[in-house]
């Protein structure tokens, strides 16, 4: 539960921008243990974890897995055609749960992240896998079919992530420390900024979590596909 502050063990929450929030150590520890370990059973497939390939046939400076949809640069589909060819696995409940409970706990410190929170219906997760090299470019969500928040939760080392604006990758941004646990949702007027990963920060992961190095982001969004799709 939120201080009045919005404030979790000893962090205070920070408005980024209109309709962008974070709030430290909305996770407590024991959730953050289930979201690793089953971030590692759902890397191991079927439709498992892979380094994106952007269309220029670059790689991406990250691993990811896809939930409910799976995330191909810039495209959903049902089927990990850039993996193994199976079908992705169903968006869980649990993360959809999480999403939406975020999405309130946000609003509360900042009604512009979403003006009909009670619509919010999460139906795709990508889990990023950072290792200390790997880094996020500046980029637009814009494959959704909506303007429905974005939910960001950090697990494992933190990161030095940049949150600039939604009229490219130049300033005005900021950069920001997110923390294993912390949560960061942006909706409303700062659904399409640009944001990043500038860098990991090794061997800051909380010593009391199962995870030896490295980052894990759960991102998760409303593709407004589910609707349309069996």
């Amino acid at each position: 539960m939120l201080h009045e502050d919005g404030a979790l063990f000893g962090r205070p929450s920070v408005n980024v921008a209109p309709g962008a929030i974070l709030i430290p150590g909305w996770l407590n520890q024991e959730v953050q243990q289930e979201l690793v370990t089953c971030s590692r059973q759902w890397a191991m497939g079927p439709a498992g974890m892979r380094r994106p390939r952007m269309p220029d046939g670059s790689l991406m400076h990250l691993r990811s897995v896809c939930l409910g949809w799976h995330w191909k640069p810039y495209r959903y589909s049902r089927i990990a055609d850039d993996v193994d060819g199976a079908r992705v696995r169903p968006m869980p409940h649990r993360i959809a749960s999480l999403a939406r409970a975020a999405v309130l706990d946000a609003i509360q410190l900042d009604p512009a992240v979403s003006r009909t929170p009670e619509e919010f219906a999460p139906d795709a997760a990508i889990i990023n896998f950072y290792d200390d090299d790997d880094r996020l470019g500046m980029h637009q969500d814009r494959a959704e079919d909506n303007s429905a928040p974005v939910v960001t939760l950090s697990l494992g080392d933190s990161c030095i992530f940049r949150f600039g604006n939604p009229e490219g990758r130049t300033k005005p941004w900021r950069d920001l420390v997110l923390q294993s646990g912390d949560l960061f949702a942006f909706g409303g007027p700062s659904r399409f900024a640009y944001h990043g990963v500038r860098r990991t920060l090794p061997g800051t992961s909380p010593t009391d979590l199962d995870i030896r190095r490295g980052r894990v982001s759960v991102t998760v969004r409303e593709t407004g596909l589910s609707k349309h799709s069996n």
